[in-house]
C-alpha cells in the first residue's frame, strides 16, 4: 500500500514534472474552473472530485458517468476555434494527443489556454495523479480523501488475497491487444488489478511498447506457457474488440489448458485500464472469475 510518506514522494515529483512541461506555460499554481477534458479517465475522475459544473467540454468517446454525458463533445481532431470559442481556461490531454497534434495544442496556448498533459501507468502514479488534479482545480481534500479511501478498500481487498497461499493462486495470461497478440506491462494498472484479485501473471518477461502499458507478447511466446495457463482473460473494449469465441478459435489456441477447459472471461477495459476508482470494481470482477 502507499504510505504517507511515498505520497508525498510522488506528488512532489509529479509537481515539478509538470512545471518542467513545456504544456503547462507557467511558473505559478492556478486554479482553474473551465475544464475541457479529451481523455475519459480526467472526465471520470474531475467528476469524482465533484467538478462536473467546471467541466465544460468532454471527449467524442466519454460514456461515464452519466451526468456529463450532455456536455459539449471535443476531439483533438478538431480546430482551435471550436476549442477557444468554448472558453476553456484549461484544457486537460493525454501523451498521444500532445504527440498528435501539437499544432493544436501551440495554437490553445497562443490564446491562453493552458494545456496539460497527464496520463500515469501505474497505480503509485495515479494515486498522485489524483493529487494533482485536485491541486489544478482547488480540490486538494477532496484528492486526498479520494486516495485515502481507495487505499483502505485496496487494503481490505489485499488482506484478503493474502489468505490464499501463492501456490494456490491460479496462473493468468491477460490480454490487451487480441489481434496483435499483446499482453500488460508487468507494472501496469490491469497487471496489478489482476494480482490484488489473487492472480499470477504469467507473462512477468512483458516489455511496455514505448511509454504506454501495452506489451508485444506475440503467439509463440503465449503458446510456451500453454500448460500454465489456468485462465485466459482479454479486456473488452474499444482497445480490444474481441469476443470469447474468437479466442477460442484462434488457431493454436486449443494447446492452451485454459481454453480446453473454457476458461476464457473478458473485463471491461474501462475497470482495468484506466487510472479510475473503478479499478476497484475491475478487481473484485477478476476475484469472482478466479475463485468463483
Amino acid at each position: 500500500m502507499l504510505n504517507l510518506l511515498r505520497l508525498l514522494i510522488l506528488v512532489t515529483l509529479i509537481h515539478s514534472a509538470l512545471s518542467c512541461s513545456p504544456l503547462h506555460g507557467s511558473d505559478t499554481k492556478p486554479v482553474f474552473s473551465r475544464i475541457i477534458s479529451l481523455y475519459p479517465a480526467h472526465t471520470e475522475n474531475l467528476a469524482d472530485l465533484g467538478l462536473t459544473r467546471e467541466l465544460i467540454g468532454i471527449a467524442t468517446s466519454d460514456t461515464y458517468p452519466p451526468e456529463i454525458l450532455s456536455k459539449q463533445r471535443f476531439s483533438h481532431r478538431d480546430n482551435a476555434e471550436k476549442f477557444i470559442a468554448a472558453g476553456p481556461d484549461l484544457v486537460l490531454i493525454r501523451p498521444m494527443i500532445a504527440n498528435a497534434v501539437p499544432q493544436l495544442i501551440g495554437r490553445l496556448q497562443e490564446a491562453g489556454i493552458t494545456v496539460i498533459s497527464l496520463q500515469p501507468r501505474s497505480i503509485d502514479e495515479m494515486l498522485a495523479y489524483w493529487i494533482q488534479l485536485g491541486s489544478l482545480t482547488g480540490r486538494d481534500t477532496a484528492a486526498a480523501q479520494m486516495v485515502a479511501e481507495f487505499n483502505n478498500e485496496l487494503q481490505r481487498m489485499h488482506q484478503a488475497t493474502q489468505m490464499v497461499p501463492l501456490q494456490n493462486r491460479p496462473k493468468v495470461y491477460f490480454e490487451s491487444i487480441h489481434s496483435k497478440m499483446k499482453t500488460f506491462s508487468p507494472t501496469s494498472i490491469a497487471i496489478f488489478a489482476l494480482e490484488q484479485a489473487g492472480g499470477i501473471n504469467i507473462a512477468t518477461d512483458a516489455t511496455a511498447r514505448r511509454d504506454t502499458n501495452i506489451a508485444a507478447y506475440g503467439k509463440e511466446r503465449i503458446l510456451s506457457h500453454a500448460d500454465e495457463i489456468d485462465f485466459f482473460l482479454a479486456q473488452e473494449g474499444r482497445m480490444n474488440r474481441v469476443t470469447t469465441q474468437q479466442i477460442a478459435e484462434e488457431p493454436g489456441f486449443l494447446a492452451i489448458r485454459a481454453i480446453r477447459e473454457g476458461k476464457i472471461s473478458l473485463v471491461d477495459e474501462q475497470l482495468v485500464s484506466r487510472p479510475t476508482r473503478r479499478i476497484l470494481e475491475g478487481i473484485k470482477q477478476i476475484r469472482a472469475i478466479l475463485y468463483q
